[in-house]
Parts: C-alpha cells; sequence; structure tokens
C-alpha cells in the first residue's frame, strides 16, 4: 500500500542508525504530497558498479535485488529489503529524487515514469546519470519522492500513521532521533520530534502509563548468542500490571512480528521455567505442588522482545511472523541467563515476590474452575478459552461453569490456533 512505499525508504535510513553509522533520521510529507526522507549516514554509493557500469544510487533504485549497499557484509543487521524496496517505490512513483552528501561532495540523480505516445508506461527510468553538483558539509542520503496517482486511489499519506510508526522506531533505536514534519498541517502538530535514551525501557512504560504497575521500574535485559554473522542480539523490557492482559509486543530488526514466532516462543518458556524455578527455591511453591501455568506468570504482562539477526526468515509473505529456530533457543538462554539472577537479587525481592504473589493467587482463584473445565478445555479453541477465563474472573464461582459451556458452542465456529493475548495497543 501507498504506506508501505514510505516504510521501505525509511527502513534503508534506519539500517543506518541501527548499525550505528547515522543518529538522526527525518521524515516530510510537502503540501503536494510528496515525501522526503534524509538520514545523516553514509550515503547510497556513488562510484560505478563494476559489472553493470552505472553508478551504484541508479543500481539500488532500478534492479531488484542489489542490495542497499551491495553486499550481505554492509549491515550486521538490516529490517530494509536491501535495494528492492527501493527499486518498487521507484516504480510507483511519479518521480523520485536521490541526494547523496559523501566526501565533501553532493550527488544528485532523478527518476520518472511517464506515458509514450503508444500509451505504454515506463516507470523509474532516470533522467540522466548521477551527477555532482556542488560541495556540502552533509553527510547522509536524501530521497524525495512522488507516489504516481495513476497507481494509488490517493497519494495522501495519513500523518497519525506515520507518527506512530517513527516513534516505534524511535523505541526501538535507542538515541537515535526521529524527525517528522507535516507541512500540509497548520497546527502545533505539524512537526513531532521522537527521542528515547532508555529505549524499550521507555516503551513498556508508554504502555502501561494508563495502567497501574505491580512494580515501579520495569525489567530489562540484554545478551547476545553467536559471533559474526551467525550472532543474536536478544533486548528485552517487561512489566507487570495489577489488570489480566498479556501484551507482548516482539520485534525483529525494527521489522513487527505482530504473528510473533519463534522468539515469542523462547521467551515464554524461558519466563515460565525461571519463574517456576524462583518460586520452588523460594518456597512458594513445595515439592508436591505441580509448577504453574505460565499464563499465569503472564496475566497483566506488558513485554518488549527485540531482536537483532542476519539471515531472518518469516512465516508466510507477510513479514509478521518469525520462523527461525534458532531465534529461539537463543532468547531462551538469554532469558535463562539473565532473568534469573535478577529475581534473586535481594534489591528486587520485592519485584519478584510481586509477580509470584499474582501467579499464585490467580492459580487458587482458578483451580475449581479449571478442575471442572478440563474435560471442556480440549474442545475449546484458544480464542474461545481465553474468552471464557475473562469472562470467569468478573463473575461469581456459580456462573464460571455457565461461562465455559456458552465458549464452548462457540468454538464449533472458531479455528485453533488464535492468538491468546491482545496486540491492539502496539501502535497508540
Amino acid at each position: 500500500g501507498l504506506h508501505h512505499m514510505l516504510w521501505e525508504i525509511v527502513d534503508n535510513a534506519v539500517d543506518e542508525a541501527a548499525n550505528g553509522f547515522a543518529t538522526i533520521v527525518s521524515v516530510t510529507i510537502n503540501r503536494d504530497n510528496s515525501v522526503v526522507v534524509e538520514d545523516n549516514g553514509r550515503g547510497i554509493p556513488v562510484g560505478i558498479h563494476e559489472k553493470l557500469h552505472v553508478s551504484g544510487v541508479e543500481v539500488v533504485y532500478t534492479q531488484l535485488h542489489a542490495g542497499g549497499k551491495f553486499n550481505n557484509d554492509s549491515y550486521g543487521f538490516s529490517g530494509g529489503l536491501h535495494g528492492v524496496g527501493a527499486s518498487v517505490v521507484n516504480a510507483l512513483s511519479e518521480y523520485v529524487e536521490v541526494e547523496v552528501a559523501t566526501g565533501g561532495k553532493l550527488y544528485s540523480i532523478k527518476f520518472h515514469s511517464y506515458e509514450d505516445s503508444d500509451g505504454n508506461m515506463h516507470s523509474g527510468i532516470p533522467v540522466a546519470p548521477l551527477a555532482e553538483v556542488g560541495r556540502t558539509r552533509r553527510q547522509g542520503t536524501r530521497v524525495t519522492f512522488l507516489p504516481d496517482k495513476r497507481v494509488f486511489e490517493t497519494i495522501e499519506m495519513n500523518s497519525e500513521v506515520v507518527a506512530k510508526r517513527l516513534r516505534e522506531l524511535a523505541y526501538l533505536n535507542k538515541g537515535v532521533t526521529f524527525k517528522f514534519t507535516d507541512n500540509r498541517l497548520k497546527d502545533e502538530n505539524k512537526s513531532r520530534e521522537y527521542k528515547y535514551d532508555g529505549g524499550i525501557v521507555d516503551f513498556v512504560c508508554y504502555l502501561n502509563s494508563e495502567k497501574t504497575p505491580l512494580y515501579k521500574e520495569p525489567i530489562y535485559f540484554r545478551g547476545m548468542r553467536g559471533t559474526g554473522k551467525d550472532a543474536i542480539i536478544v533486548e528485552i523490557a517487561m512489566q507487570h500490571n495489577d489488570g489480566y492482559t498479556e501484551s507482548i509486543f516482539s520485534y525483529v530488526n525494527n521489522i513487527p512480528t505482530t504473528e510473533g514466532g519463534t522468539h515469542e516462543t523462547g521467551f515464554k518458556s524461558a519466563l515460565t521455567k525461571v519463574m517456576n524455578d524462583y518460586c520452588r527455591r523460594t518456597g512458594i511453591l513445595k515439592e508436591k505442588d505441580a509448577p504453574l501455568p505460565g499464563e499465569d506468570f503472564r496475566e497483566g504482562l506488558t513485554a518488549v522482545v527485540s531482536l537483532k539477526m542476519s539471515s531472518i526468515q518469516f512465516e508466510g509473505q507477510t513479514k509478521t511472523k518469525l520462523g527461525n529456530t534458532e531465534a529461539r533457543t537463543a532468547v531462551e538462554a538469554i532469558v535463562m541467563d539473565e532473568l534469573a539472577p535478577i529475581l534473586e537479587n535481594l534489591k528486587n525481592s520485592d519485584l519478584a515476590a510481586a509477580i509470584a504473589d499474582k501467579a499464585v493467587k490467580l492459580q487458587e482463584k482458578q483451580k475449581p474452575w479449571r478442575v471442572k473445565s478440563q474435560s471442556l478445555k480440549t474442545h475449546l479453541s484458544s480464542a474461545s478459552f481465553q474468552a471464557a477465563r475473562a469472562e470467569h474472573r468478573s463473575k461469581t464461582n456459580s456462573s464460571s461453569l455457565k461461562a465455559i459451556r456458552q465458549a464452548a458452542a462457540q468454538s464449533r465456529a472458531v479455528t485453533d490456533g488464535s492468538r491468546q493475548y491482545c496486540r491492539c495497543a502496539a501502535n497508540r
């Protein structure tokens, strides 16, 4: 869609920031609905491509699979499509202008799409080769594009949609400044700036801002598994509140994985094990007691799970569910290694006790209901079972069985495997 054009160009700028080459990413929407994306990174290569005999900029904006920086060694971690996105944006635009500032020199090239006298469309054609147009002190890449109204029903981007995505990226890229200006607006919201030195810790605080946290500061830890191209960096921030909704927001290389994937699976399984181990060590669970189910530890949990890795494998074409098996292994190991010492630290005793106490109380409250519902549970889809549990919390025990039976009837029309937690607050 229309906004995905912007995301592809922004992703290339964010790749520079995520890999330590840029500190500022700016987006401007002009009155004519053209869009400008600029970063202060290294700049797209301006040299002549060895095989194609045109400038690097022209390769990136006209060749599929050319690569944002031509090879996988340029970035340790990338969320952009390495030139695939740039060339598609060019093909779907009325015009694209690229300026590259590097080595004290300013280079420029313009592409356009037009219809010839025979009615044939020509998309993303260079007006002229890349040329040096002057001297400059700035560094980086500036891309201006106008979506083609012959392709899209509307070329007016939604200001709030753009702002929310840039704010999300600012949380995920600690210390990087994201600037957004919409010249179509006349009020105080025309220009906004996002920068969060706390990164995903600030993100969790924002997500929990209208809730009552069980402990003051979010838990935060970071770790890495593997080396070189096989390295996986895991960053997690989490905080429980007094509600019942589980909210996990996961990302890989800044891409939202709204359908979850292996990294979320690893986080959940490791969190369950760490918390049950803690409960046994502290005597909350006796030797004869069964371990508490993971969902009890995730009641009221808000968590952000962010991965950086190469060779991402997504399930399906939408890039919303991570499929790399090594991601699960890495996340499990890092959660086990980093979270357990945090809980065992005496300074965090109140924090650990708050999580465990809520899970134990929930287990005691749900115990009679779980026994009664065991025979029905196998027939319920995840979605309807979760709905029955939520309804149970707000009703007396005498109405619980009725709620379960109603959910069982509804489940016949529900497909198995529905998600069991809410993501509705991801882009508030």
